[in-house]
């Protein structure tokens, strides 16, 4: 992943009222110090607005700690703060974002990193070849790198954002639109040509059927609607319960067995 050195920081911030407010808290300073080393790490992470270790392994607070030199205690009480007021996300895995981090922060520039970096590592190649050197040996970085912009070009269309958006809005989840998972499925539906506006009427549909029900609310997870059950999703009546729709598990883990009207 190309390395993102700078942010944004509007010069208004400190008239926001949110941090009008932290600043009359006991370690307000510290307080505001960590928000601003969680907004450069989103930037490190570089993954809309999500701070974490890898994809699989959140931070904890005792890990913000460390890296951010804090006591434990006034991370404990700035993340508890920053989720209070809005400007954080913790999901149910214990994942932090940042809040609204795409409407402030600006997405074409850290494209244009991704993009600088991308011809770097092709120029590299290139003065390998011209050398004679082999490029493709085993552990060479720029074949790894290569890799993953062939796929970044293959994936540049479908729009994971929105789709995982939509899905958070209307279902009111906090998913991850870069998990590796959701976005396998994603895109294994969208090469089988279906849109944009199919996804949103999947999700619409079985919002509609699920999301008051607490036993299937669990359900509306990108695992069950992107799954291959999405065409019969997708061609069911809005209304009616999905029972005359076959099962089909794909291979997934649930925690319990799913109920009969899945």
């Amino acid at each position: 992943m190309a390395e993102v050195k700078w942010i944004k920081l509007s010069t208004q911030m400190f008239d926001d009222e949110k941090i009008r407010l932290i600043e009359q808290m006991p370690e307000a300073d510290t307080i505001l110090i960590i928000w601003v080393k969680l907004l450069a790490q989103a930037g490190k992470t570089n993954a809309s607005g999500y701070i974490y270790l890898s994809e699989t392994i959140p931070y904890t607070e005792e890990m913000l700690s460390t890296i951010f030199n804090r006591s434990l205690p006034i991370v404990r009480l700035a993340i508890s703060t920053f989720q209070q007021f809005g400007m954080i996300e913790v999901s149910d895995d214990n994942f932090i974002s940042i809040a609204n981090w795409d409407k402030h922060q600006s997405v074409t520039g850290l494209d244009k990193i991704r993009e600088q970096n991308r011809k770097r590592v092709a120029e590299h190649r290139k003065k390998k070849k011209e050398l004679g050197c082999n490029v493709t040996g085993n552990g060479d970085v720029t074949d790894i790198e290569e890799d993953l912009d062939k796929n970044k070009k293959e994936n540049k269309d479908i729009p994971f954002v929105e789709i995982v958006n939509y899905l958070n809005d209307t279902a009111s989840k906090n998913y991850r639109y870069s998990t590796k998972k959701t976005k396998d499925l994603i895109k294994a539906r969208w090469n089988e040509g279906f849109t944009l506006n199919d996804f949103k009427r999947v999700i619409d549909i079985k919002c509609k059927e699920w999301l008051n029900n607490p036993e299937m609310n669990n359900y509306l997870r990108p695992e069950t609607l992107f799954g291959t059950k999405f065409e019969g999703y997708l061609n069911q009546k809005e209304g009616v319960p999905s029972a005359s729709v076959e099962p089909n598990y794909d291979g997934y883990n649930f925690d319990k067995e799913l109920p009969q009207n899945f």
